[in-house]
């Protein structure tokens, strides 16, 4: 299975939450891992967050991003071309989107997913309205 997880979904692999065995299964059932090249700055972006905010330590960042690290090498990066952007336009101009989550809507649909995994509703509305088998995954908060 091609298996494209957004931003808040992949980063339930490495921020322990509500969802986060779904995604691990949905993980270990995939062949192929999608990710948009916008994936892991949104994720370390968050961390940053966390950190700043003292909800993640110094070495707990550092372990995140390490893991990170090693899991974005088995995935494959789908990159913003010119058929995504012109995706994107059209997933915009048809739902109510911010322009980051229409982006990972049209790279899955560029990579041609077989299952389209993300944490925000609206996203997941927008991806089904676009004709991709979807699965919605709940969130809330502590790091791993």
């Amino acid at each position: 299975m091609k298996l494209f997880l957004d931003s808040s979904a992949f980063a339930k692999r490495f921020v322990e939450e509500s969802g986060s065995q779904d995604v691990e299964k949905l993980c270990s059932q995939a062949t192929e891992l999608g990710l948009s090249v916008l994936c892991v700055p949104e994720i370390i972006s968050a961390l940053n967050r966390r950190l700043r905010e003292t909800l993640l330590t110094q070495q707990e960042y550092t372990r995140v991003k390490q893991r990170l690290s090693q899991d974005v090498r088995d995935a494959e990066i789908i990159n913003l071309t010119p058929d995504v952007i012109q995706r994107c336009i059209e997933i915009l101009e048809m739902n109510t989107l911010r322009t980051m989550d229409a982006l990972h809507v049209a790279c899955a649909m560029a990579w041609e997913v077989d299952l389209f995994v993300s944490s925000d509703h609206r996203q997941v509305a927008a991806a089904r309205a676009a004709g991709l088998k979807t699965k919605e995954i709940r969130t809330a908060t502590r790091p791993s």
